[in-house]
């Protein structure tokens, strides 16, 4: 039994783990929200159109806990018949058994079977693996996602390791019926991406002059290797800036007073810009130049890494809520194709 918060709710085992790869987590959608007052950003996933794809085509709620693999090279063992579905990065080879199996529709598990992802070599980073029922471990401050940097949520607060057993909810994980995304609603991946983003809060012509802000715009932006899923950095660039100094808050003129960040903010610290995860920091004092639109940050999840490049355009709110509302329609239930 795994007692979450005041439910009780049974669970089964579902996978033992042979391989992790990288940093294999379990997270569920939207995470922890607001609690950032206390110091935590939500945490979920990094990419969370691809999660909640994964946990629709199983069966399951979107938000369901499910785990996320960067850059593949996972395997496990199924210890249940159940359903399991892998949305994701482009180029990687699953397999169950010996037989190839298609990415974005559920595929059929039973005990015994042996599941494996390959590297990703193609477009993308991050892959997300859902099986019927949805992932059981305890809550931790209202959600099952892990946040390493605390400690907390999923499996003890970690990462995946080797013979490790991860269970599933027991009521509907039985599932026998899947679906698969057409392929006209599936994400296209790319190494040269676009990305939209909303102005500010700390644009121009207070902080970035307007030649700063048409640059912002303009420049191709490197993702640097030491990106995670706290931050992605862009390679330095110098703006001039409308002041000289931060004034009272430091020397250079991207510092301000401490304040709140939000999902998405793309700092500037000095000279570099980052854009914060869903495991970044609450709050400091750098300026947030615009901040990537909710909708778009699928995108930011499947940056790679030390070889990616990106273009920054800027949307309205009104753009910014009708990208929600396309992503909403993509998820229903009536959109997918059964099996």
């Amino acid at each position: 039994m795994t007692v979450s918060g005041d439910s009780c709710t049974t669970s089964i085992p579902a996978l033992e783990i042979v391989d992790p790869g990288l940093q294999t987590t379990v997270q569920d959608y939207p995470g922890r929200l607001g609690l950032q007052s206390l110091g935590f950003f939500p945490s979920g996933p990094a990419d969370h159109f691809a999660f909640r794809v994964a946990n629709v085509l199983v069966g399951n709620p979107p938000g369901a806990a499910a785990l996320e693999i960067p850059y593949g090279r996972f395997h496990a063992v199924a210890l249940y018949d159940g359903l399991v579905s892998v949305c994701g990065a482009s180029g990687v080879d699953v397999r169950i058994n010996d037989r190839s199996v298609p990415t974005w529709e559920a595929v059929p598990l039973s005990v015994g079977d042996s599941i494996r992802c390959s590297v990703a070599r193609g477009p993308g980073f991050r892959l997300y693996l859902a099986v019927s029922g949805g992932i059981a471990v305890p809550e931790v401050f209202g959600s099952m996602s892990t946040f390493l940097v605390a400690g907390i949520g999923g499996l003890d607060g970690r990462a995946l390791a080797r013979a490790d057993v991860i269970n599933a909810q027991a009521k509907g994980a039985q599932r026998k019926r899947g679906y698969r995304l057409p392929l006209d609603l599936r994400p296209r991946y790319t190494s040269n991406w676009e990305i939209e983003i909303l102005r500010g809060p700390h644009a121009d012509p207070d902080f970035l002059t307007e030649s700063d802000y048409k640059e912002l715009l303009s420049t191709e932006w490197r993702v640097d290797v030491s990106s995670d899923r706290a931050a992605t950095r862009f390679h330095p660039h110098q703006f001039r800036w409308a002041r000289d100094r931060g004034d009272v808050t430091g020397g250079h003129p991207s510092n301000i007073l401490d304040g709140c960040y939000p999902l998405g903010g793309i700092l500037a610290y000095g000279d570099t810009l980052t854009v914060l995860g869903p495991d970044g920091h609450v709050s400091g004092g750098s300026t947030v130049v615009a901040t990537v639109a909710h909708a778009s940050m699928w995108k930011i999840g499947q940056l790679r890494p030390g070889r990616d490049t990106v273009k920054l355009k800027e949307i309205t709110l009104d753009q910014a809520a009708g990208l929600d509302d396309h992503m909403q329609f993509t998820l229903r239930r009536q959109q997918l194709e059964p099996l």
